[in-house]
């Protein structure tokens, strides 16, 4: 059985990777992997704190199938906008997408 302090640190480490990806990537695609890093490593969260201080209830499994069909509806909107900049712009940089004017 794994430790407790183990899949935390693991999770810890998801998600600070997810944040380094948020600030140091320039194209969009990579941003949205980085957030989909985060709200995995929100789940493993979710999952093992239930696991561990309340072994018969299902709480956390229940948020994260809610974080994942969030997730879900966020990529596929996410996408859909990226599609449409890179239409417009023919390309899917952050610093590219800041110089839009309405």
């Amino acid at each position: 059985m794994v430790p407790v302090s183990h899949m935390l640190f693991f999770s810890t480490a998801l998600f600070f990777i997810g944040v380094y990806g948020l600030l140091t990537r320039r194209n969009m695609i990579a941003l949205l992997m980085s957030i989909e890093l985060m709200l995995n490593s929100v789940n493993i969260n979710f999952v093992v704190f239930n696991k561990y201080l309340w072994p018969g209830q299902l709480d956390g499994v229940f948020f994260s199938i809610f974080i994942i069909a969030i997730a879900a509806a966020e990529a596929a909107v996410a996408i859909a906008i990226v599609i449409n900049l890179y239409r417009s712009h023919l390309s899917v940089d952050v610093d590219d997408a800041a110089e839009l004017k309405y």
